[in-house]
């Protein structure tokens, strides 16, 4: 159960008592023995740890049994007893050179084992006076023979020692050398934490039959629970419709079921191998396949016997690993046989997707009546959000299909799907095998479409662009609509390449323009349209059909004009127009949207602008919970993400060791892949960190290595562009600052917004004088108070404050500088809090406590869970959410009930702090 430790341990309450409550006797100075026994992967090893790392005040020695050292005598005493050898000469003579002797530490004749064993005693019961001594030795099943003996002795033999001995036994082995002591027989996970357990493993939608027949097949084993859904495709997760894993998972236990398998007789094996081809786990199915087959009930009985399956209200073998040996060692007949006989007993109205699928798994050649079943399921699957399971369906689909043209069209349906589902390779290898069909010319420009979409999903680098642009070219004569989709991809992907693809932008934005226009415009039409001129003509241009844009997507269903493939550049729209609103909305319905799709491709970058959008609205605890939601989604769907949503968390929290280490990572990451938005991010949260802490030369330098070469489609630029003019002010750089805000001016006044208004009063009360200063300091604060913009208004504060300040007004000078001081403490941005607090102390502010941030203390999950269920999401969505069983959030919200001293969901409007916001979808 090597993952407990980064998911956390679960379940396990009363053993864990008792191995506590073993090491709090062993403190008062009462000896312990204990034997763990319980098969491979149920959580031996996991208890071990957890003893070490509750033995505070404990000397620890650890000895791990090795099957290649089980002929080696003592080799597992002497990994025990290394630590302590520097006691040897503390030790009777007769016992220090029969230890020494045994560890190959001085020439001699082989030891009395007997004195071995003695002189361990002695030399633990030595260590143990000086501390408590805890000795855990895992795998004892592979300890060598002189190793266990000698343990077995000084096990019987501590009484009054401050000492502990833990084995570990793996069942169905035994080690007769420790018949007689103490023991701990362990069972699976209660089906609560092998829930839990499951959820944390699988970051993603989980169908319920699925579910059911993997708690019910593991038994609450937590290693079959941590490697089953992990060998199991994003299909057989999302509702079973793949064959079971083979081979995938090897070992010992594997090869041991298999040639357990191998002994029954050939009609048992048959049952075995129909149970394994089906994953509902239903026994009226499989009972009446079983008489489709001709094969009697009491043909399972030896199966039964051998404990490797049971039947009764589920089909459950054993141990997953006996369903996949099963299934793997199957003929290609049988195979057919079984699933032929799963179809025919599926009822085809109840279960007609389950029922196509098994037909498609017996077929032996060509069959276009299974191959259009297979379809409409594909569409089912899809209505449900099951892309996983739709690109199953299609891709059987287009195997089963003779004829070339409806062969390629499903062929390439299902790399379509692939990639939605987050299987990029899968999707890749479809796609080689779509090239050599006879594909059409639309059929052509769509491969290359979805080659060029694989390439910035998984990439996002310098390629991208000119795939995309060469796909929207051909496809022009073919279906305009789908043109004009293919461009707003490339400069998509034109715009995250950025500097890496000089250029790219510009040639994309031109030729987007020379495309035939939309008949009727859609939203995604208003989007080409108003970023191409952005790019060709600029802000003033472009301002008013990105405006239409935006309202198109804020007031018309998301779903209808093209899902969650849209949503994100109606966020850069937004971003470009300084309207924070429409984007809170947008990347809110974003991740919702494809949360429910279950595209573990998007969600990542989805989540990446969601946190965005906290961070900016001051919320940054609730960012930090986000990215690590996003930590889990990257690492499951393989995806490829720098960390720029860390990036500017940790710039806002002014941690700048760990933004240095964090931006050093990103460089590595993002240029050789041609990345260069994470360039730009880096360089603008470098400026805006430095700014806070007042090191204005390092904030100025960032930001003008951010504006080369000059560009427009860079949503960066708008953000750094106040980093620059206040740190070009701050070094007396004007001209640079005059340049800037001219810039900076160019994108605002367009937008028209409070937002982008109130940054550049802000910026240019910094570049006027006395007389017009303080007018462009209070319309900026004026302006950013209308906004959720919280750090921006802080900012706004603080600048005006220092201007009082510098003008010899302190008091007023002080009443700004306290109200920036707190929020900044409030959001926790530390490094402008500092900066706050030292312009309060040079206005004449005696003292300046350092403030707790505003409200209770909960952690960041727990201020997250309180904030969905604020805003009235179930335990069960919840949990959806944030990975967690309904229970976990249920105990949760207990704590945070108990810290807000409150007791019931309805008063969390009132006992959060209104700052924090809402995680919930609008």
């Amino acid at each position: 159960m090597a993952a407990n430790s980064a998911l956390g341990f679960l379940g396990r309450t009363a053993e864990r008592e008792l191995l506590e409550r073993l090491l709090s006797d062993v403190r008062e100075g009462q000896s312990a023995v204990l034997v763990l026994r319980g098969e491979a992967g149920i959580g031996k090893t996991a208890l071990l740890r957890h003893m070490a790392r509750q033995a505070s005040g404990f000397r620890v020695a650890r000895v791990t049994g090795m099957q290649a050292e089980m002929e080696l005598p003592f080799a597992g005493l002497h990994q025990l007893c290394l630590p302590l050898l520097a006691r040897l000469d503390t030790l009777p003579q007769p016992q220090g050179e029969a230890l020494r002797v045994a560890f190959g530490l001085a020439p001699g004749d082989p030891p009395d084992r007997f004195l071995v064993a003695l002189a361990t005693l002695t030399l633990l019961s030595a260590a143990a006076e000086e501390r408590p001594l805890l000795c855990l030795i895992d795998d004892a099943l592979w300890l060598d023979g002189a190793t266990a003996q000698a343990l077995a002795f000084v096990a019987r033999r501590v009484l009054a020692e401050r000492i502990a001995l833990v084995f570990a036994v793996r069942e169905p082995a035994n080690r007769p050398e420790f018949d007689g002591l103490g023991e701990l027989s362990l069972a699976g996970l209660d089906e609560h934490s092998a829930r839990e357990l499951l959820a944390k493993v699988i970051p993603g939608r989980l169908d319920e039959r699925v579910e059911r027949r993997i708690l019910d097949e593991t038994r609450g084993n937590p290693l079959a629970l941590l490697e089953l859904p992990r060998v199991m495709t994003p299909v057989q997760l999302a509702g079973g419709f793949a064959l079971p894993a083979v081979g995938d998972v090897s070992g010992e236990l594997e090869d041991h079921y298999l040639r357990r398998t191998d002994a029954l007789p050939e009609p048992t094996q048959l049952l075995l191998l129909l149970a394994a081809a089906d994953p509902s786990g239903d026994p009226a199915l499989f009972w009446a396949a079983a008489r489709t087959l001709g094969v009697d009930a009491t043909a399972l009985e030896p199966a039964l016997q051998a404990q490797l399956i049971a039947v009764d209200t589920r089909v459950r073998f054993r141990h997953p690993l006996v369903r996949s040996s099963v299934y793997g060692a199957a003929t290609e007949k049988n195979r057919r046989r079984v699933h032929a006989a799963l179809a025919e007993a599926s009822d085809a109205e109840l279960d007609a997707d389950r029922r196509a699928w098994h037909r498609a798994l017996s077929a032996a050649g060509y069959d276009e009546d299974v191959a259009v079943e297979l379809e409409r399921s594909a569409g089912r699957a899809q209505m449900r959000g099951g892309v996983a399971a739709a690109a199953a369906f299609l891709e059987r689909a287009a195997r089963l299909t003779a004829d070339p043209a409806p062969r390629a069209r499903r062929a390439l349906a299902a790399a379509q799907a692939k990639h939605q589902a987050g299987a990029p390779e899968a999707a890749l290898a479809i796609l080689a095998g779509a090239e050599a069909m006879a594909l059409d010319p639309l059929q052509r420009a769509q491969v290359e479409m979805l080659r060029a979409g694989i390439a910035f999903t998984t990439d996002r680098g310098r390629d991208a662009p000119a795939l995309l642009l060469r796909a929207a070219r051909r496809l022009e004569p073919l279906d305009a609509t789908l043109a004009r989709e293919t461009y707003l991809q490339a400069l998509v992907a034109a715009q995250l390449a950025g500097r890496f693809a000089p250029g790219a932008v510009l040639e994309v934005a031109r030729a987007a323009r020379g495309a035939p226009p939309s008949p009727s415009p859609r939203p995604p039409d208003l989007l080409l349209d108003g970023f191409s001129l952005l790019i060709t003509d600029g802000h003033a241009a472009a301002a008013p059909i990105l405006k239409q844009a935006v309202h198109a997507f804020r007031t018309g269903d998301a779903v209808a004009v093209g899902g969650f493939r849209w949503l994100y550049l109606a966020e850069m729209a937004a971003i470009e127009l300084w309207d924070y609103d429409s984007w809170h909305h947008f990347t809110t319905r974003e991740v919702q949207l494809v949360r429910d799709a279950g595209a573990l491709t998007v969600l990542a970058p989805a989540l990446s602008v969601y946190i965005f959008v906290r961070i900016f609205g001051g919320q940054l605890d609730a960012a930090a919970s986000l990215i690590d939601e996003q930590r889990i989604v990257t690492e499951a769907s393989g995806s490829r993400l720098g960390p720029h949503a860390a990036l500017i968390l940790t710039a806002w929290q002014g941690r700048e060791p760990e933004l240095s280490a964090l931006i050093d990572a990103t460089m590595k990451d993002v240029v050789p892949r041609g990345e260069g938005i994470g360039l730009s991010a880096a360089q603008w949260v470098n400026a805006l960190l430095h700014n806070g802490l007042g090191h204005y030369e390092v904030a100025l330098a960032s930001a003008q290595e951010l504006m080369e070469p000059p560009r427009r489609f860079d949503q960066a630029i708008g953000w750094a562009l106040p980093e620059l003019i206040e740190a070009a002010v701050h070094c007396d750089q004007l001209d640079v600052a005059r340049a800037g805000l001219a810039q900076l001016a160019e994108m605002t006044r367009a937008a028209g917004s409070d937002w982008g208004l109130g940054l550049e009063s802000r910026c240019r009360a910094l570049l006027s004088d006395d007389a017009a200063a303080e007018s462009h300091y209070l319309d900026a604060i004026e302006r950013l108070s209308r906004t959720r913009v919280r750090g921006e208004h802080a900012r706004a504060c603080l600048l005006y404050g220092e201007w009082l300040r510098r003008q010899g007004r302190r008091t007023a000078a002080r009443e700004q500088l306290r109200q920036a001081h707190a929020w900044f403490t409030d959001m926790g941005t530390a490094a402008f809090a500092e900066r706050a607090g030292r312009e309060l102390v040079a206005a004449g502010e005696r003292t300046v406590a350092r403030q707790a941030p505003a409200g209770v203390e909960l952690t960041a999950q727990e201020r997250q869970i309180a904030q969905l269920a604020r805003a009235g999401l179930s335990n069960l969505d919840i949990g959806t959410r944030l990975f967690l069983s309904p229970r976990t959030v249920e105990w949760h919200l207990r704590k945070v009930f108990n810290k807000l001293d409150i007791n019931s969901r309805r008063e969390l409007a009132d006992a959060l702090p209104a700052a924090e916001g809402e995680l919930a979808p609008a």
